[in-house]
């Protein structure tokens, strides 16, 4: 092993310059007033072998554009997966006879599917956590990954069968479904995400910025096959398909990335300090005692607590708004049987216009990044979007049962307000995730990766109970 680097207050301590400037000046940190280094996840080479200290150009971006590519297969399987909501209850319906009648199974689907997809989420990020060095990412991503495929293949075929004798199995089937592949994909995502806390800042945000293009990409597909396709089955044929390649892309491009120099680099960096996970070590060696026990939590927590809160807060507030309240939003025109008004306002003024600003806000924090880790605008910034619920309860919410008071009463201002809450979701949700796991030690990054995510993943599951609140208080 080699021998350890020069003490530092931390050995993740340098706030990373991007790409050439990273390269050049990376034993030069950016420091704050007090002297302290800025962030902490990137250790000064000196004292490394040479071949560690000189860091390659990530050669066509092909680092940065796999983590993309993983960030849009990490979401998109399951974006589609619950856009095809039409099928869902289509086979959930008595259609044999000609007609298509209610089953009671419809009236509480959705419900049993919020249900059953963010309890395993929880436990499948609190089981990542206690395996960050048990068990190695390859192990945990390929395993993860090959569940999801086995689920969606076998959900591919089950569409040209006919279930109408056999409703409840089915429902249960898709439940069960629901919840491993939600927990695998937490479980992929995390991982991933804390392979990149290894890499400089860019690469945490290529892969964020792929989660939201997969959340681009399937409002994109729903709107086409809004105006394309009658044929429920044939839809969700496609959309589960299309699943199946991404996985199938992903899987390919994990297995890749080891291959390209720029990967290795930092993953033999890691390896250089003495503080690697298990996949990246050398083949054979003796563990460390840090790879095999439960990663300190409580360090964690008291370099991330204000991040993580942040994170929880982002997103707690995005999803009571979306897609439950936003999406309830007519225009106000509705009556005039245009087919903007009655077709396509909800799909592309709630759904797209959503997605694509939460992708340019996320793409942004790739050239800027301010407030800084520990700015207090930052917090201040995450609680002023607060003010985005009541904005979207004095739209045009359909039906009104209680707040009957209608203050903004032109389709502009949903199309507005859409854009700020994607925007504020987009760059005030990326900076905080991608400033965790370069606040701790470099040895913690994964396991902070993984924390970050789960203040995620509660932030979703909270705004999702406050969202039914919320609608029902209209």
């Amino acid at each position: 092993m080699a021998s350890s680097p020069t003490p530092h207050p931390s050995v993740n301590s340098f706030y990373e310059e991007e790409e050439e400037e990273e390269e050049e000046d990376s034993e030069r940190p950016e420091r704050t007033s007090d002297g302290e280094p800025l962030l902490g996840n990137d250790q000064t080479t000196t004292g490394l072998p040479l071949a560690a200290r000189q860091s390659p150009r990530d050669a066509y971006c092909l680092v940065y554009l796999s983590f993309f590519l993983m960030g849009i297969g990490s979401l998109l399987p399951w974006n589609l997966f619950i856009t095809a909501k039409h099928y869902w209850l289509y086979k959930l319906s008595n259609h044999t006879a000609g007609h298509e009648a209610r089953s009671d199974l419809i009236d509480y689907f959705e419900s049993y599917l919020s249900i059953a997809s963010t309890i395993p989420s929880v436990l499948c990020l609190i089981l990542n956590y206690l395996l960050v060095n048990r068990v190695s990412p390859r192990m945990r991503i390929l395993s993860s990954l090959g569940v999801i495929l086995l689920l969606f293949v076998l959900t591919t075929v089950l569409v040209k069968v006919d279930v109408s004798e056999h409703q409840r199995e089915f429902f249960a089937g898709t439940l069960a479904t629901v919840g491993i592949v939600s927990g695998a994909s937490n479980l992929f995502t995390g991982s991933v995400f804390g392979i990149s806390g290894l890499f400089p800042m860019r690469i945490s945000q290529a892969l964020i910025s792929g989660q939201a293009m997969g959340g681009t990409l399937t409002a994109v597909a729903a709107i086409l096959d809004l105006a394309l396709t009658e044929e429920v089955t044939a839809s969700a044929l496609v959309y589960f398909l299309t699943a199946d390649v991404f996985i199938v892309i992903c899987i390919v491009t994990y297995l890749l990335l080891p291959r390209l120099a720029y990967a290795r680099h930092y993953m033999s960096l890691a390896k250089c300090s003495g503080r690697c996970p298990p996949s990246v070590g050398t083949p054979g060696a003796p563990a460390s005692s840090s790879s095999v026990s439960v990663p300190p939590l409580l360090p964690i927590l008291r370099k991330v607590w204000v991040l993580g809160l942040s994170v929880f807060y982002v997103f707690s507030v995005s999803i009571m708004v979306f897609p439950a309240l936003s999406s309830g939003i007519q225009s106000v025109d509705k009556d005039s049987g245009s087919p903007w008004t009655n077709t396509y306002f909800v799909p592309l003024s709630s759904f797209l216009l959503y997605q694509t600003a939460d992708f340019c806000g996320r793409q942004v924090t790739a050239w800027l990044q301010v407030p800084g880790p520990t700015s207090r605008a930052l917090p201040a910034l995450v609680l002023c979007r607060t003010l985005l619920l009541p904005l979207f309860m004095f739209c045009n919410y359909q039906p009104r049962d209680h707040l009957h008071t209608v203050l903004f009463d032109n389709d502009l201002y949903p199309i507005a307000f859409n854009c700020l809450l994607g925007l504020s979701n987009g760059y005030l949700g990326t900076l905080p995730m991608i400033y965790g796991p370069k606040v701790v030690p470099r040895e913690l990054s994964e396991a902070t990766g993984v924390v970050m995510s789960f203040f995620l993943t509660l932030g979703l599951a909270v705004g999702s109970a406050f969202s039914a609140v919320i609608v029902h208080g209209i």
